[in-house]
Parts: structure tokens; C-alpha cells; sequence
């Protein structure tokens, strides 16, 4: 416990010269601090149960980081563009989330659809139409407009899952919710698309379909069958590993890709995409509740809507040749999701709801 103790205070050490360089203006010569300050706030987090749901979400800043001062080694490796892992990776990660469902999971559809059809409505409805008012307030270029919207398109993702879980919400719902919204993507993504962000850029909807078709259904499919025919921990346990570090790569290499336009507008983007994620969930709460969903209900339908898949987002802006563009606002939201998701499910976690209450799913 003590080395960890070490190692946040000497973080807060290295804080306080990142402000000192800020302030004098050598910013540009900060990055090995950076990564040193971000590396160990993560391992001093690890050292305390509390703080350990910000560990993932710390190395990804250090990825950040590192992608912003030292891009070329996030760009090409040889002659090889790095942009061209981000689909694979993609796909890696949809296996790995179909190896953890079965048929089963799918069963809360049928027996109380209420909470399901509730909170797949509130993600169709809420992240998309917000996406779009804000994209268009943002005045940004065209294509990372749209870059806002989509992420607002895309499905939730296992991290709303891991909050639901930490939250002390309902885990089966947030999970069922996940599996068909993602489920759900290949079809009313392109069309949710094209109807919100078609101004801003050309969508092909057919194009853009069997891309996500791809991305999602086939990995996801492969998951499944790989789960019924073979039974191993090792990949239960791995798979989680893998696809956080697969959603840190991404990241990077996004930002790495980016940088430029990332310099120039990246304020202003955090500042919208915080916005649009705290919209999500309390549109989304309030959403739940219009309905009369149980507190547990209402928290995991704001947990499913404030939280998207922004690895997806990614694949599909990099399918459409557009990731250092459209990309970049699924690469800001990840890691400020992360934040924001980490921060109201430990809120929760400390405010249980009333699990005598009837919930939606009992």
C-alpha cells in the first residue's frame, strides 16, 4: 500500500510541474512527463479498490499522450498504415462480446420486453437527435460534425455493462439492451445516419451496412458458436484483457492520425462531447423514469444511453476513409465516458436503490 501511496504522490509532484510548464509556455517539450505522470496514477490507483475503475481509463490518457507528441510512432510502421488494425481490432473485440453471450441472454426479450424496448428507444431517440443538435451549434468542418453525430448513432458498449455492474443497477437489462442495440447497428446506424448526418457528409447506407455488418454481426456470430461448441475459462478471462487493450489501441492510433485537427479544435470537442455524454444520461434517467421504471431501471437505461461504442464509431469512420475526421469525436468520448461512467456508478454504488421496489425485469 505504500509504494502505491509513493507512487500518486509522485504523480502529484509531476502535476504540479505539468502545470508549471504549461504556465511557462513549454508545453511542447512536456511529453515524457506526461507519460510519467499518467503511468504512475495508474499504478497508484491499482492500489486501491476504489480508484481501480480508473486504471484502463489512465492508460488511455497515457496513449493520448503519447500519440499527440510522438505520432509518428502511431502512424506507419514501415510502410504499413496502423489505421488499417483498427476493423481487425474491431472484430476481435465483437468475438470476444459474442464468446460471453448465448441465446440465453436474449430471453429477457420475451419474458418483460418493457425495460428492453425502454431503453433501446431512449439510445434511438436520445444520443442520436443530441448528436445532431450539437453538430450543428459546433460550427466544426463537415466531416468531424459528423463524427458527432455518429457517435451518437453507435450502440452501447461492455463498459456501460462494467457500470451497471459497479453501479449496483440491473446488470441482466444492461447487458440484454447492449446485445440488441449492437445487434441492431448494422441496420439503423446507416439509416440514423443518413437522416441526421447526411448534410454533412455523403452517406451510402448500403455501404455503410455491410461494413458495420462486418464489424459486428459476422465476429459476434463466430462468438456465439464458439461459445456453444467449446467451454474454456482462458478466453473468458483473456478476452476482457484483449479487448481493453484493443479499444487503447484504437484510441492512439486515432488521436495519432488526428493530431492535427485534434490541436486545433480538441477544447472545444471535449467540451461538446462531455456534453453530449452528460445529456445521455440524464436524458436517459429522466427518459426511464417518464415511464415508471424502477430506480435500478433508471439508472441502467442512463448508464446504456450516456455510453456508447466508441470503438465502433471508429471502425466506421475508418471504413469510410475518414478517421482523422470523423473519427475524432468517438476517440475524445471513450476516454471521457470512462471518466464520467466511473464517477456516477460509484455515486450509485454508495446510494443503493430500493430492490424492494418491483423492477421492470423481476
Amino acid at each position: 500500500m505504500i509504494l502505491y501511496s509513493i507512487s500518486l504522490g509522485l504523480a502529484g509532484l509531476l502535476l504540479v510541474l505539468i502545470i508549471a510548464m504549461i504556465i511557462s509556455g513549454n508545453i511542447e517539450n512536456a511529453g515524457i512527463v506526461f507519460l510519467l505522470f499518467f503511468a504512475l496514477l495508474a499504478f497508484g490507483f491499482s492500489g486501491y479498490k476504489i480508484l481501480s475503475g480508473l486504471v484502463f481509463t489512465t492508460m488511455i490518457f497515457a496513449g493520448v499522450s503519447a500519440a499527440l507528441y510522438y505520432p509518428h510512432l502511431f502512424t506507419y510502421v514501415g510502410d504499413f498504415k496502423l489505421t488499417a488494425l483498427i476493423i481487425p481490432l474491431i472484430q476481435i473485440i465483437m468475438f470476444g462480446m459474442g464468446t460471453s453471450m448465448s441465446l440465453k441472454d436474449f430471453a429477457l426479450v420475451f419474458k418483460t420486453p418493457k425495460g428492453v424496448i425502454i431503453g433501446v428507444s431512449a439510445q434511438l431517440l436520445i444520443m442520436p437527435l443530441v448528436g445532431f443538435a450539437l453538430a450543428k451549434l459546433s460550427d466544426f468542418p463537415s466531416e468531424i460534425a459528423a463524427g458527432i453525430v455518429l457517435i451518437g448513432c453507435s450502440p452501447s458498449g461492455v463498459a456501460s455493462n462494467v457500470m451497471a455492474y459497479l453501479a449496483k443497477a440491473n446488470l441482466a437489462l444492461s447487458i440484454t439492451i447492449t446485445s440488441i442495440a449492437t445487434l441492431l447497428a448494422p441496420f439503423l446506424t446507416p439509416l440514423l445516419m443518413k437522416l441526421l448526418a447526411g448534410e454533412f457528409i455523403e452517406i451510402n447506407v448500403l455501404d455503410m451496412m455491410w461494413s458495420i455488418t462486418k464489424m459486428i454481426i459476422l465476429p459476434i456470430g463466430a462468438g456465439l458458436l464458439f461459445n456453444k461448441l467449446f467451454t474454456t475459462k482462458l478466453l473468458d478471462r483473456a478476452m476482457p484483457i484483449v479487448s481493453m487493450l484493443a479499444i487503447g489501441v484504437i484510441i492512439t492510433v486515432i488521436t495519432a492520425a488526428g493530431r492535427d485537427s485534434l490541436l486545433d479544435i480538441g477544447g472545444v470537442l471535449m467540451l461538446i462531447v462531455l456534453v453530449h455524454n452528460l445529456f445521455g444520461y440524464s436524458l436517459g434517467y429522466g427518459f426511464a423514469k417518464a415511464f415508471k421504471m424502477s430506480e435500478r431501471d433508471a439508472r441502467t437505461i442512463a448508464l446504456e444511453v450516456g455510453m456508447q461504442n466508441g470503438g465502433l464509431a471508429s471502425g466506421i469512420a475508418n471504413s469510410l476513409g475518414k478517421i482523422a475526421t470523423m473519427g475524432l469525436a468517438p476517440a475524445v468520448f471513450g476516454p471521457l465516458m470512462n471518466i464520467t461512467g466511473s464517477i456516477l456508478a460509484s455515486y450509485w454504488h454508495k446510494r443503493p436503490a430500493d430492490i424492494s421496489l418491483e423492477d421492470s425485469t423481476d
